[in-house]
């Protein structure tokens, strides 16, 4: 039986990759908010759901959803996420608990929500970011987020482990995204601070999630994977 994997945030960038590779052999599920995927993705099997999943509730009824599609959830890749500016000088209140809500209480909720549905063998995957220990200018914030978030991974990992359920994160370095690429000379200092020599694609974030999702990294939990290209060695 095919296994099922459900990605939030899944209609473009690092998201839209992971779908688009994980769709070759599972049954996928993806979440989506403002950006509307476009056909292809919604093709074939794959189930499309449109949700804001920082409302109360939501996370239930997405995992509702899942099930009633595909009967059971395998793997949880927690793409999802906010990047905004909360420069030190003023402090607004809702841009920082959007960012908290989205990148750190979503995985959350989407894990309890899951967690009767998941079985031994089960993986979550979450997205996390280089700006976890190398801090932003003008988005702390964020990179607390990040920093909660791979804690959040480590001590799931750690109440799951007797459940036979895996918790791991991957932390992208500079990825250029298609549809926001950066300016060429913002792309040309990250290529400059980085051993191998140029911009990340999302593929490459794809290849290190399906690694953690599967039985290959049956012996892996706890772990956050840094995918930079060696930034800043």
């Amino acid at each position: 039986m095919r296994r099922v994997a459900l990605i939030t945030g899944g209609a473009r960038g690092i998201g839209r990759a992971i779908v688009e590779d994980l769709s070759r052999d599972y049954l996928v599920a993806f979440t989506w908010l403002s950006s509307k995927p476009d056909v292809t993705l919604a093709l074939g099997e794959n189930l499309s759901i449109r949700s804001d999943l920082t409302e109360p509730g939501q996370a239930t009824a997405v995992i509702d959803q899942v099930i009633s599609r595909f009967g059971r959830l395998d793997v949880i890749v927690n793409n999802a996420g906010l990047v905004k500016s909360t420069p030190k000088e003023t402090f607004q209140h809702d841009d920082h608990r959007a960012i908290l809500d989205l990148n750190l209480l979503t995985p959350a909720a989407l894990l309890a929500a899951a967690l009767p549905h998941l079985k031994r063998g089960a993986s979550i995957v979450s997205i996390s970011s280089m700006n976890a220990v190398l801090p932003p200018r003008d988005a702390v914030t964020y990179g607390a987020s990040k920093a909660a978030l791979n804690l959040w991974t480590r001590a799931m990992a750690k109440e799951l482990g007797p459940e036979g359920i895996r918790v791991n994160a991957v932390a992208p370095g500079a990825i250029n995204i298609p549809e926001a690429p950066r300016p060429d000379d913002l792309t040309a200092l990250f290529v400059e601070q980085t051993a191998l020599g140029r911009a990340g694609k999302p593929e490459d974030i794809a290849r290190a999630v399906r690694f953690l999702a599967s039985d290959q990294a049956d012996f892996i939990t706890g772990e956050v994977l840094n995918v930079t290209g060696g930034y800043r060695l």
